[in-house]
């Protein structure tokens, strides 16, 4: 720890010029997302009564706001920040990566892609909720959505929208244009994946290739394009990951799933659940471990990496699939994965040595 001290306190990077410019914005996400249909309601059993503002949960400021406001608010999920997390999550892994070596990552980017993360996850759960409107009314843990029970109108919904997409599209602007470019080819991913469910179980496979293409943006935001040696395992690693956590999630709803007539890999895999699992962690393990390598990442990032692997074998040994309590634990504990990540993307970065001579930024010998 005093080698890393040490090393961070002469680093050029010491100035705390870095601080996000608060009236700035200029970001990402275009990793527009969706959660699964489902994955932006509430957890089972719980309570939707209004709660105290002292509470400062996002449901309990979602619950504080004026009346009429509330039903937009719930529409975008702002009462169930998990989506939005996940959405986030990859973002910071890709920013922390790219920064330079020696630095902490780019809190302006982090903040920007934070904003758009808030932005693009509303939007993907309006979408969602106007495709599945019939589903949603059918389901009783969901035909309380604000769509489904009629509290906003088809109309209200697309003005919504269409108010939502165009401050992200604000937010895109601001970066470089080989990262507007990228954010754009994620549109036909964003338009698809509401309608995979009616088609394939590998639902959550669109998903993932949807929810995770800040992993791609992330780095092209701050290096001005991307690294596929680093970016496409990144991204690899993140697919697995969705494909473990929404699974997981899915589970929650295989009964209405069945009945209704919508798929998932919950109903693909049933009983096999767990060794679908098991195979997707290593290939997520393996990913990350070689996007370290070819970004020449540091003893804390692969301390992490291991204690993610911990966590999944963790996540998938306990893990009881018609327990719907359980699936929801389950699930929200990967932003506790995520963010144990992201902690060791940013001490591993502080470990490397600066060497101007480097452009990748090779650790000294």
């Amino acid at each position: 720890m005093a080698a890393l001290l040490s090393r961070f306190r002469g680093s050029r990077c010491l100035n705390l010029g870095f601080l996000p410019r608060a009236a700035s914005v200029r970001s990402p996400l275009a990793a527009l997302c969706f959660l699964p249909r489902g994955s932006n309601s509430s957890r089972p059993g719980s309570d939707p009564a209004r709660r105290p503002l002292g509470s400062f949960s996002a449901a309990g400021l979602v619950s504080a706001a004026p009346g009429w406001v509330q039903p937009y608010l719930r529409l975008m999920r702002l009462d169930k920040p998990i989506g939005t997390w996940l959405l986030y999550l990859p973002c910071t892994w890709s920013i922390g990566l790219a920064a330079e070596p020696g630095c902490l990552p780019d809190w302006y980017m982090l903040s920007l892609f934070g904003t758009g993360a808030v932005l693009m996850r509303g939007a993907g759960c309006t979408i969602n909720d106007m495709w599945d409107r019939d589903y949603d009314k059918k389901v009783t843990r969901t035909a309380n959505r604000p769509i489904a029970a009629g509290e906003v109108s088809t109309f209200q919904s697309f003005g919504f929208l269409g108010g939502q997409l165009s401050l992200a599209l604000c937010v895109l602007m601001c970066l470089n244009y080989y990262s507007i470019a990228l954010g754009a080819a994620s549109l036909s991913l964003v338009v698809t994946y509401p309608l995979m469910k009616r088609i394939t179980y590998w639902t959550q496979l669109v998903l993932g290739l949807t929810f995770n293409w800040g992993a791609l943006l992330g780095w092209s935001a701050v290096k001005g394009s991307c690294d596929w040696s680093v970016c496409l395992p990144l991204y690899f690693s993140g697919v697995m990951w969705t494909l473990i956590y929404d699974t997981i999630y899915a589970h929650q709803d295989k009964r209405d799933d069945v009945t209704i007539g919508v798929k998932s890999t919950a109903l693909r895999f049933n009983e096999a659940t767990k060794q679908w699992l098991t195979g997707f962690s290593l290939s997520m393990l393996t990913g990350l471990y070689v996007a370290g390598i070819n970004c020449d990442q540091t003893f804390p990032y692969y301390t992490a990496v291991s204690a993610v692997g911990a966590h999944l074998a963790y996540q998938i040994y306990t893990l009881d699939i018609h327990n719907p309590e359980d699936c929801w634990k389950k699930f929200t504990s990967n932003r506790t994965l995520g963010l144990l990540l992201f902690t060791g993307i940013v001490f591993g970065n502080l470990w490397k040595r600066s060497n101007p001579n480097n452009k990748k930024g090779i650790r000294e010998v």
